[in-house]
């Protein structure tokens, strides 16, 4: 049989040649590589942007939190969007939005452009992630290439973390800061320019109703919560700049979800909130970004502060994590073969939080291969055999037109639930690390936050055997 043949579109979609589809990936996959590549590549600028631009210690952190709270606060917007106007539109849109953004805060003379540039990436990130990953899904029908292509997708969300923290380092040593930009210039435009010709063209309905009172109301509750959560770590959790924008969010939340089970035409359509099996998905989610975030963070820490490793090597000490995801999800569809898809969020959660309950070793004297690497190793396979299953759950039995806010709230799940958890292990992790003295303060500090996020990933690993049941995704049958 050729591999031309024509391949069903899944979730609504047209017919993908097959050989279209794998050329289709690399064009998703690219845009999420732009979304993850920037959440570290920045960070490793820092400091020449500030002395560049003259930033000061206060205003400096809005170079990371302007990216953060438009990319958190506008995924929902971005997710109905795609329902209404058309996955490929708004996906283009999007990686247009982020791409002139880049190429714009490479440029920026001013910390307020700057800040302007980052936002703007944001935005485009938001709206482009649900429509990506929708289009995914609809590319790729239930089965085995959907489960390489979830495996593939699952190593460039993994992956890019680290190469944002070596291409950063290489970029700004090697040419100046204005390069991880710029460095995404090109990378849009190879996601930008074939995805007309490769994507399928699902419409919208742009004739159904926007609940705009929803989209004020739900935009605003999650931008003012990010921003309460990332000034915990600046300002503590009884401070009036973190307690005025959590109550704001308290109050505008509570308003969208009331308004949500009023509305003819809500923002997040009840009947996907109703499945169970998606809103188990979306809960682990949140759970997944909560220790993996805490993962990163701590071990970042750890590595920079008691081995003396500079970003770069911080970034090549994470590979093998990036390593072990995709391996994993490559032969997470073998196992769902012979098993089902059920056990792969369990063993990976329980994998997960082995890996995290390793790291409480962490000490002065403790060593990259004896201590950090084979509980990388082990979280890395966690990953990757939970990854494809939750996210083929995410979006099962919801209906086409509702395909990208499902997708929409899978990803808003795991940026608050990164948020979140940085805010509350960061400040667990700093209470332990007050109460020792001597050398050894900081260390039992990350060794604790670890400790904290192994037992939450124990609470994923429940949701996953009471709530997440996606025996009917690998079937095909997700809309029906």
């Amino acid at each position: 049989m050729s591999v031309e043949r024509q391949v069903s579109g899944g979730q609504g979609g047209p017919a993908v040649r097959r050989r279209s589809r794998w050329l289709a990936l690399m064009v998703l996959a690219g845009s999420q590589l732009l979304i993850v590549l920037d959440a570290t590549i920045v960070n490793v600028a820092l400091a020449d942007i500030s002395a560049d631009l003259r930033f000061t210690p206060a205003s400096l952190q809005w170079v990371i939190t302007a990216y953060t709270l438009a990319f958190g606060g506008f995924l929902l917007l971005g997710g109905r969007l795609a329902d209404r106007l058309g996955r490929r539109r708004v996906f283009v849109a999007g990686v247009g939005v982020f791409t002139a953004a880049s190429l714009l805060g490479g440029f920026a003379a001013s910390q307020g452009l700057l800040i302007a540039a980052r936002a703007a990436q944001g935005f485009g990130a938001a709206v482009m992630a649900p429509a990506a990953l929708s289009l995914l899904l609809v590319v790729f029908p239930a089965g085995r290439d959907r489960t390489i292509a979830l495996g593939v997708w699952a190593g460039v969300t993994a992956g890019g973390t680290a190469i944002g923290l070596i291409l950063g380092g290489l970029l700004t040593q090697g040419l100046s800061w204005p390069w991880v930009f710029w460095i995404n210039v090109p990378i849009g435009l190879a996601a930008t320019v074939p995805a007309r010709r490769l994507l399928p063209a699902a419409p919208g309905r742009a004739t159904a109703r926007l609940d705009i009172a929803g989209l004020v109301t739900g935009t605003g509750g999650l931008v003012a919560l990010v921003l309460g959560l990332v000034r915990t770590v600046d300002f503590g959790w009884d401070s009036g700049h973190t307690l005025v924008p959590l109550a704001l969010a308290a109050v505008l939340l509570t308003a969208f979800g009331v308004l949500q089970k009023t509305r003819p035409a809500p923002l997040i359509p009840l009947r996907v909130l109703r499945n169970r099996t998606v809103l188990g998905a979306d809960l682990v989610g949140l759970i997944f970004g909560t220790s993996i975030y805490a993962l990163f963070y701590f071990l970042s820490l750890f590595m920079a502060g008691t081995l003396g490793y500079g970003p770069i090597r911080i970034g090549l000490a994470f590979l093998p994590l990036t390593i072990a995801i995709a391996i994993a999800a490559r032969f997470a569809g073998v196992l769902i073969a012979r098993t089902g898809p059920r056990p792969m969020p369990i063993a990976g959660s329980l994998l997960i939080a082995i890996g995290l309950a390793l790291l409480i070793r962490i000490a002065p004297g403790s060593s990259y291969l004896g201590t950090v690497f084979p509980p990388l190793v082990l979280a890395g396979v966690g990953m990757g055999l939970a990854f494809v299953a939750l996210t083929s759950a995410s979006v099962a039995g919801v209906a086409p037109s509702d395909s990208g806010i499902a997708a929409a709230l899978f990803n808003a799940g795991q940026q608050i639930g990164g948020t979140l958890g940085l805010a509350v292990l960061t400040a667990a992790s700093t209470a332990r690390a007050k109460a020792i003295t001597g050398d050894e303060a900081s260390s039992a500090g990350w060794a604790f936050g670890f400790g904290v996020a192994a037992a939450i990933m124990l609470v994923g690993a429940y949701l996953s055997i009471t709530m997440v049941k996606p025996e009917h995704v690998v079937a095909g049958d997700e809309n029906k």
